[in-house]
């Protein structure tokens, strides 16, 4: 072999060399151009749950802060049906000691005027409500007793 033939083996064999390392570049290219667009999806996909996660913690908040208005509100209700109560039950404390004199009045006989005002008839049908109507007339009225007195005592 001779010097030429040496050096054209050299440049053949260095050719060959960079189309291998050509083709090997290539194809390390083209995996790397799909890991990129495998990335970009996964990207895509992350950007659109952040989105997603933003919006749910933005809604959850006003959420909350409804919750907590409305609880402010139901203390402040329950406050003012506490007072209440107690005015309720301070005055039904002041009413049983005055109790006595209200059991007394209640026992009195009613007036014969209001005692009138209370009297109904025991009517059956329309057409005996229209009698009672224009007779004007009094009628015992059904199941009241003769005594007059206001109900049950105490």
């Amino acid at each position: 072999m001779d010097l030429r033939d040496g050096v054209l083996a050299g440049a053949l064999f260095a050719a060959v060399s960079a189309g291998l390392w050509g083709w090997g570049q290539q194809l390390l290219l083209g995996t790397e151009k799909a890991k990129t667009k495998g990335l970009e999806g996964q990207l895509t996909t992350a950007q659109a749950d952040a989105r997603r996660n933003l919006a749910t913690a933005t809604e959850l908040k006003s959420t909350l802060e409804r919750e907590r208005n409305g609880q402010a509100q139901l203390l402040k209700t329950q406050g003012e049906l506490r007072q209440g109560l107690a005015t309720r039950q301070r005055t039904i404390e002041a009413l049983k000691h005055e109790n006595d004199q209200l059991r007394d009045w209640a026992r009195q006989l009613l007036p014969d005027a209001a005692r009138r005002l209370r009297e109904r008839p025991a009517l059956t049908g329309a057409d005996a409500y229209r009698q009672w109507l224009s007779g004007g007339g009094p009628v015992r009225p059904a199941g009241d007793g003769a005594d007059g007195q206001r109900g049950p005592s105490q």
